[in-house]
C-alpha cells in the first residue's frame, strides 16, 4: 500500500534534522541529499541493468545499509561514493563531502550511530525508486524539493541562497511564456544556478527534457545542482562551477563570445559588493555594459541584469529577481535603468511580498526582460503583488491563488485597480518620474481610509458616500438597498429602516440574497457534477497533478466574472483542501487503485522497542466517514449517551461547587469522589440513631445524607453509562471495520468523491459565501453604530447624568 506523501516527507525531514546535531544545516544538507541520490541510482540500477548511472558492485545503497553499526562505516561509504563518481564521471559532484569527517559527524561510536541512523531513514519501503519517473510528479522530485526548502529555512540568512522558493520559480517561468507548448529544443539558462531549483522549476513548465545550462560559483552547491538535474531526469544539463559568472562566464561560443539562450532566469545574490573582483568592467571583453553604463563598484545588481540581457537571443526572454532598490536608486544605476528602458527591454515588473527568500528578508521584484519587439514597446506592465501571501514559519510564501492571479493578470495584461497597470514610456520618462520605476509611483495599492463624517456625528444619518461604497453588494442584491435604507432629511445622508439587531436577519431573508445564494449554489453544482464525473473515472496510474490542475482550472472558470465572490478565493479553498487531504488520497488511488484498506496503528517505544496497538484507521475512508455513511443510527445513540454522561458530570460538578464553601458538606473533604462520599455516609449512619420516627432524626445530618446519596446515585449512573458507552463504541468499531470488507469499487468511489471530497468543498464554498454576507452585515452595523447617536443627543444625555451626579453630591453635603 502506498504511503501518504505528506507523512513520508515530514518523516524524512524530522529524522534527518534530529540527526544533524550541532552541524550547520547548510553543510548537513550535502550528506542527506547525497544519500537520497545514492538510494535513487541504486534502486534504478537494480531494476534496470541499462540504467543511466552505473553502480559498481559493493557500492549500492542496499550493500551500504549492511554496514550499519560497523566502526568503519564512514570510510566505506566514502569508498563506495568515490567508485560511483569515477564510474559515471561524477567526480567533485557526489564526492564533495566526506562521510568519515570526525569534525562534522563526531568520533567513534557517535559517528557510527549517526550514519547508521541516517541510512535507516532512507530504508523506508515507500522510498523505492525502481519504478519512479523522476519527473515533476513523483516521490523523488517532491522529496528532494521538500528537503531543499527545509534546509534553506534552517541554513540562516547568509547560507540559504542556494534555493529559490518554488512558488516564485513557477511565476517566473509562466510570465516569460514557458508552457507545455514550449519546444524542447529551446535553451534555458541560469547564470547563478545555486542548487538548480529555479532552473528545474522553469524547465518543468514545458513538456519533456529541456536543454539546461547553469553556472554556480560555489563548488558544493554546484554539485547539488548536478545531482538535482539527474534526479529530475535532466542528466544532460550542463552545470559549470567554480567561477563567478561576472568575472569569468563559462558558456561561450566558438568565437569566444557569450552564448545566447532562448530563456534566462536568475536569483542572483542581492547587492554584491565585490562583483568586479577578477576583471575590469571598463574593459569587459563581452561588451555587457556597452550602451548601458558601468554599475557602481559596491553593488552588483545591475551587473547581473546586464549579463542576462547580453545572454539572451534577439527574441529571448528572461526573468530576474532583484531587490526593489534597482527600481529607484540614483547615480550610475539611474543612468543604466534609463538606458535599459529606452531600449524597450523591460516588459514588466512584479513587486513581491517581503521575506520570501531564504537569503534575505527584504522585499524583491521580478524584472521581466523581453527582447522580441523591444523597439516597438510602448510601456511597462507593473504588478504590485506585495500583499498576497501566507505566513509559513519565519518566512512568507506565495499561495496558489497569488501565483495564479499574478500569472493571469500579467499574461493577459489586465489592469486591476490597486494591483496592476500598464505604464506608458511617456509617463515613465516624464520629468516628475525621470525613469524611476518604483511601483508605488504608478500603482496606489493603499486601502481607502475609512473617513469619519463630522456632519453625521453632529446631525445623524449615514453618509451616502459610505453606503454607495458598498455598490458591489447593491449590484448583486438590487432591491436590498430599499429594505435597509431610506432617504434622510438632508441631501447626502440616509436613514436606516431596521434596527441594528435585525440587520443580519433582514439581509439573510431578503429574496435578492436568497436568489443570489441559489445562483452561486448552481454554479458550484455545475462544476461539482463535471468534477465528480472526472474523478470517479480515474484509473490506477493517473497523474494526480494533472487531475488537480484540470479541476482547479475548471473551478476558476466557473466563478469567472461572478459578483462579490473572488474566483481566486474559491480556487484557494480547493488548493488548500488538496494540500491537506486530497493530494494524499489521489496518490494513494494512483498507486493502489480505488481500495480502502484499514490498518492497525502501532506505536513503538523508542527506548524499549515495545509496540502498542492503538487501534485501526484507514487513510482513504476514515472510520468516522464510514460510520457516518453506514451506521448513523448507532452513532446518534452513542452521541446521546455521551450527552447524558456530560449532563451528569455537570450536575456532579455543580453539586460539589455548591457545597464546597467554608461551611459546606464537602469543606473538609481532601478529595470528593465515590470512595470519600461512601466513607462519610458510613460515619453518618453511626452518628444518626436508628429511629422509627424519621422526624426525630437530626435535621442537619439528615440533609447531609440526602446530598451525599444524590452524589452517589449520579456517580452510579455515570459508571453504568461509561460501561454502556464503552460497549456501544466497541460494537460500532467492529461494525465499521467489518464494513470495509463489504465495499466494492463503486462504493469506495462514491464515498471518497462525493461524501468526502465534494462534501468538504461544499463546506468550504459555503464558508466563502458566509464571509461575503458577514462583511456586508458587519459594515452596515458598524456604520449604524458609528452615527446612531448625534453629538447633540450625547450632550443632552451628559447634561442629565451630570445633573443627577450633582444632586447626589448636594445630598451628601458637597456644594460647589
Amino acid at each position: 500500500m502506498a504511503i501518504k506523501k505528506s507523512e513520508l516527507y515530514s518523516s524524512l525531514w524530522a529524522g534527518a534534522d534530529a540527526l544533524r546535531g550541532g552541524m550547520d544545516a547548510s553543510q548537513y544538507k550535502d550528506y542527506v541529499l547525497i544519500l537520497l541520490f545514492l538510494k535513487y541510482v541504486s534502486d534504478k540500477a537494480e531494476a534496470d541493468p541499462n540504467a543511466l548511472i552505473e553502480v559498481p558492485e559493493g557500492c549500492s545503497f542496499r550493500e551500504l545499509a549492511e554496514l550499519k553499526g560497523n566502526k568503519d562505516i564512514g570510510e566505506k561509504i566514502d569508498i563506495a561514493i568515490g567508485q560511483i563518481a569515477k564510474a559515471n564521471d561524477l567526480q567533485n559532484v557526489i564526492d564533495v563531502v566526506s562521510f568519515n569527517d570526525e569534525e562534522k559527524l563526531g568520533k567513534g561510536k557517535e559517528m557510527v550511530d549517526r550514519l547508521s541512523d541516517l541510512i535507516a531513514i532512507f530504508e523506508n519501503k515507500a522510498l523505492n525508486f525502481s519504478k519512479n519517473k523522476a519527473g515533476g510528479d513523483d516521490i523523488l522530485g517532491d522529496a528532494y524539493e521538500y528537503l531543499m526548502r527545509h534546509f534553506a529555512t534552517e541554513s540562516g540568512k547568509a547560507k540559504g541562497q542556494f534555493y529559490t522558493p518554488s512558488e516564485v520559480s513557477r511565476v517566473m517561468a509562466m510570465v516569460i511564456g514557458i508552457n507545455k507548448n514550449t519546444q524542447r529544443s529551446q535553451s534555458f539558462y541560469d547564470p547563478t544556478s545555486g542548487s538548480g531549483s529555479l532552473l528545474l522549476k522553469v524547465a518543468d513548465e514545458c513538456e519533456g527534457p529541456a536543454s539546461l545550462f547553469g553556472q554556480e560559483k560555489d563548488v558544493a552547491t554546484a554539485a547539488l545542482a548536478k545531482m538535482n538535474m539527474i534526479l529530475h531526469n535532466n542528466p544532460t544539463a550542463e552545470i559549470k562551477k567554480g567561477q563567478s559568472t561576472l568575472s569569468n562566464p563559462l558558456f561561450l561560443n566558438n568565437q569566444g563570445y557569450l552564448m545566447t539562450f532562448d530563456y534566462a532566469v536568475a536569483n542572483p545574490p542581492f547587492s554584491v559588493k565585490n562583483w568586479i573582483q577578477g576583471f575590469n568592467p571598463q574593459e569587459d571583453e563581452y561588451g555587457r555594459f556597452t550602451g548601458f553604463g558601468i554599475p557602481p563598484e559596491k553593488n552588483g545588481d545591475y551587473a547581473f541584469l546586464l549579463h542576462i540581457i547580453a545572454s539572451l537571443k534577439s527574441t529571448g526572454k528572461g526573468a530576474v529577481i532583484l531587490p526593489h532598490g534597482v527600481l529607484f536608486r540614483g547615480n550610475a544605476e539611474a543612468e543604466i535603468r534609463k538606458n535599459i528602458i529606452k531600449k524597450g527591454l523591460i516588459k514588466g515588473i512584479i513587486g513581491l511580498p517581503a521575506n520570501l527568500f531564504y537569503g534575505t528578508g527584504i522585499p524583491a521584484c521580478i524584472i521581466i526582460i523581453d527582447k522580441e519587439d523591444a523597439e516597438e514597446r510602448k510601456g511597462i506592465f507593473m504588478i504590485d503583488a506585495s500583499k498576497g501571501y501566507m505566513k509559513d514559519g519565519n518566512k512568507n510564501r506565495l499561495r496558489s491563488q497569488d501565483i495564479h492571479k499574478i500569472v493571469d493578470v500579467f499574461n493577459k495584461q489586465l489592469e486591476v485597480p490597486k494591483y496592476s497597470r500598464f505604464v506608458s514610456l511617456e509617463e515613465i520618462a516624464d520629468p516628475k518620474n525621470d525613469y524611476n520605476l518604483n511601483i508605488p509611483r504608478y500603482i496606489d495599492s493603499q486601502e481607502a481610509e475609512d473617513i469619519q463624517d463630522i456632519e453625521a456625528h453632529l446631525l445623524g444619518g449615514i453618509p451616502a458616500r459610505d453606503v454607495e461604497a458598498l455598490s458591489p453588494y447593491w449590484e448583486a442584491y438590487p432591491s436590498l438597498w430599499d429594505a435597509l435604507f431610506s432617504g434622510g432629511d438632508r441631501l447626502g445622508y440616509y436613514k436606516s429602516k431596521v434596527v441594528k439587531e435585525h440587520i443580519k436577519q433582514t439581509i439573510f431573508e431578503h429574496p435578492d440574497f436568497k436568489g443570489f445564494s441559489q445562483r452561486m449554489h448552481e454554479v458550484f453544482e455545475a462544476w461539482a457534477t463535471d468534477a465528480v464525473r472526472l474523478l470517479i473515472g480515474l484509473e490506477k496510474g493517473f497523474n494526480p497533478k494533472q487531475v488537480i490542475f484540470q479541476i482547479s482550472e475548471d473551478l476558476l472558470q466557473a466563478y469567472r466574472g461572478k459578483p462579490l465572490i473572488s474566483k481566486y478565493d474559491v480556487y484557494q479553498s480547493l488548493m488548500d483542501y488538496y494540500s491537506e487531504t486530497m493530494q494524499d488520497d489521489l496518490y494513494l488511488i494512483a498507486e493502489d487503485g480505488w481500495i480502502a484498506k484499514p490498518y492497525r496503528i502501532i506505536e513503538k517505544n523508542k527506548k524499549t522497542g515495545k509496540e502498542t496497538d492503538k487501534g485501526w484507521t484507514c487513510d482513504l475512508i476514515p472510520p468516522s466517514l464510514m460510520i457516518a455513511q453506514y451506521f448513523q443510527a448507532e452513532q446518534e445513540a452513542l452521541a446521546a449517551m455521551e450527552a447524558e454522561k456530560e449532563s451528569i458530570a455537570a450536575q456532579l460538578s455543580e453539586l460539589e461547587e455548591e457545597h464546597s464553601g467554608e461551611d459546606g458538606i464537602f469543606a473538609d473533604f481532601d478529595k470528593v469522589n465515590k470512595a470519600s462520599v461512601s466513607k462519610r455516609l458510613k460515619e453518618l449512619s453511626k452518628e444518626v440513631p436508628v429511629a422509627t420516627n424519621m422526624a426525630a432524626e437530626p435535621q442537619a445530618l439528615y440533609g447531609e445524607s440526602v446530598i451525599l446519596d444524590q452524589y452517589l446515585e449520579w456517580t452510579e449512573q455515570q459508571s453504568r453509562l461509561n460501561a454502556r458507552i464503552k460497549k456501544a463504541a466497541e460494537e460500532l468499531d467492529k461494525k465499521a471495520l467489518a464494513q470495509y470488507q463489504r465495499l466494492n469499487t463503486d462504493d469506495v468511489k462514491r464515498i471518497v468523491v462525493e461524501a468526502k471530497w465534494m462534501a468538504a468543498m461544499t463546506t468550504a464554498i459555503e464558508g466563502e459565501m458566509e464571509r461575503i454576507s458577514q462583511r456586508l452585515t458587519g459594515r452596515i452595523k458598524e456604520l449604524m453604530e458609528r452615527y446612531e447617536t448625534p453629538l447633540p443627543e450625547i450632550d443632552k444625555e451628559l447634561e442629565v447624568l451630570e445633573a443627577k451626579v450633582n444632586a447626589h453630591l448636594r445630598k451628601m453635603g458637597f456644594n460647589y
